[in-house]
């Protein structure tokens, strides 16, 4: 059974989230699909995607906002679909209904999220939910190489190329964001997010909680 790796800390016991049961189906879904995740954990959990990026050091639009819709159904009920959303991004719901073909499609409330994925708000990850979701990922996660995804709890991350991140959930890559979002995460306006990766990671284990309110 795959262990999540983590990387070294100043403290000499790992931190306990790592071993988490939530953090490990996260983990084995990914073995499943040959990726092994290298697992890191904040000392504190972040509250927006901006405090996220910072505390990594890295661009805002490396971070992954996991964000839960659902899709009623008359005799189905409801049919979770999951966004993929680069942290400088909101989510066009209208958009989103014509890329998955549900005009009725809705944003999640926290139970519904917890219920259908099997996760918490906040520790949301792209794999190992409690059943099948659909996913669909914002293109504009492509711009980097790598971003940090949730990894099962709130101060549990894990990078990943976006490649790798669309093989391991099968995910439609569509254009999701609102219009105004994607014009911002061009290169040509990218200057406050790029001012990110000069700050010095501040945390412990050098990891953000990607966080799933649109901020």
């Amino acid at each position: 059974m795959p262990e999540p790796v983590v990387r070294p800390a100043s403290e000499p016991e790992p931190d306990p989230a790592v071993h988490d049961p939530a953090v490990r189906r996260v983990v084995e879904a990914a073995a499943r699909k040959g990726i092994d995740l290298r697992v890191v954990v904040l000392a504190a959990t972040t509250h927006t995607a901006e405090d996220a990026a910072r505390a990594l050091g890295v661009d805002l639009g490396q971070i992954v906002k996991s964000l839960v819709f659902v899709a009623p159904h008359a005799e189905l009920g409801h049919e979770p679909v999951l966004c993929l959303v680069s942290g400088t991004n909101r989510v066009d719901v209208a958009r989103l209904a014509a890329v998955v073909g549900e005009p009725a499609i809705r944003r999640a409330t926290a139970r519904e999220a917890r219920d259908l994925t099997g996760f918490s708000i906040g520790g949301i990850p792209p794999v190992g939910h409690a059943g099948p979701v659909r996913v669909v990922m914002d293109p504009d996660l492509g711009r980097h190489r790598e971003v940090w995804a949730a990894a099962g709890v709130d101060r549990a991350v894990f990078p990943v190329s976006p490649a790798a991140l669309r093989a391991l959930t099968n995910a439609i890559v569509a254009p999701i964001a609102a219009a105004e979002d994607a014009v911002a995460a061009s290169p040509a306006g990218s200057g406050a997010a790029s001012s990110a990766t000069s700050t010095p990671p501040a945390t412990r284990s050098l990891a953000p909680a990607p966080v799933d309110p649109e901020a």
